[in-house]
């Protein structure tokens, strides 16, 4: 879904100088800006307005414009570079405090447009970012683990009927070995995302990756994010621990920390185009 900025509004800035919104944060360090690069390779910059900052890269109407950009969003290899592009603005400023993150490819006509909605959204921008200070995004995946459940379906491969049928009986044990752990691994899953989800202050479960995303090379049953506090955060990894070791039938990867892309709701779009980012 898309929407366009009002084009014919005054707004005292040349007409091709958009803006590509990184994320919006409180306050930040010119100091901290300085060695970040946007898009292109573009400086990034503050858009100061209502008492929060709005994080901005260059981004001409020329080349990104609504149809413009709708062209470039077709070239995966150029959107990968896109995303590395923008999250690494994000990462940055999600190190030096909460920061709101805007979604992939949210370009404003100007700055001024930017401001604007600052201004227009501040209390529920105030409200998340007060939500996310002194938190983190911590990511679990949880992968099949082949052979580590179900031992008692196990079927004898001996008896009467020859070659062939003994042959059927060992096929028909695997299929009902390999159908009994995928439930098995899918319920663990379910388990433990409840139990991480009790500790964290807010969880989400994300689908699972295809394993040519994942490059695991066994299924993915848990696809998990959670904002986690920092200070109980040594208590969060030592509780993925101990349910690593109480259930097998799943491998655990924790990963982190990352900015809240998971816990912000209705990210700064407004009065922007915009394409729906890809999962992270």
């Amino acid at each position: 879904m898309s929407t366009t900025a009002d084009a014919g509004a005054s707004t005292g800035h040349r007409p091709d100088s958009g803006a590509w919104l990184h994320g919006v944060v409180r306050e930040v360090d010119p100091a901290a800006l300085a060695g970040l690069v946007g898009m292109d390779g573009r400086d990034v910059r503050a858009v100061r307005s209502a008492g929060l900052v709005a994080v901005v890269s260059d981004a001409p109407l020329a080349e990104y414009g609504e149809e413009p950009l709708r062209r470039k969003l077709e070239d995966l290899t150029w959107l990968e570079g896109a995303a590395r592009a923008h999250h690494g603005v994000v990462e940055a400023l999600s190190r030096t405090g909460a920061v709101v993150p805007a979604r992939l490819a949210t370009v404003h006509r100007d700055t001024d447009r930017v401001a604007a909605v600052l201004a227009d959204r501040q209390a529920e921008l105030a409200v998340a970012l007060d939500r996310l200070t002194g938190r983190t995004e911590w990511g679990v995946k949880g992968y099949v683990v082949p052979g580590a459940t179900a031992p008692e379906e196990e079927q004898s491969a001996t008896g009467g009927g020859g070659a062939g049928a003994a042959y059927l009986r060992r096929r028909r044990a695997q299929l009902t070995a390999r159908e009994q752990g995928q439930r098995v691994a899918a319920e663990t899953a379910a388990t433990v995302h409840d139990a991480l989800a009790q500790y964290a202050v807010a969880a989400r479960r994300h689908a699972a990756q295809d394993r040519r995303l994942s490059g695991a090379p066994t299924a993915m049953v848990l696809n998990g994010a959670y904002l986690v506090d920092v200070s109980t955060l040594d208590g969060f990894t030592e509780l993925v621990r101990m349910l690593a070791g109480r259930h097998p039938q799943v491998r655990l990867e924790l990963t982190g920390p990352w900015p809240p892309y998971s816990f912000v709701a209705d990210r700064p779009a407004a009065e922007a185009h915009t394409v729906r980012e890809p999962a992270w």
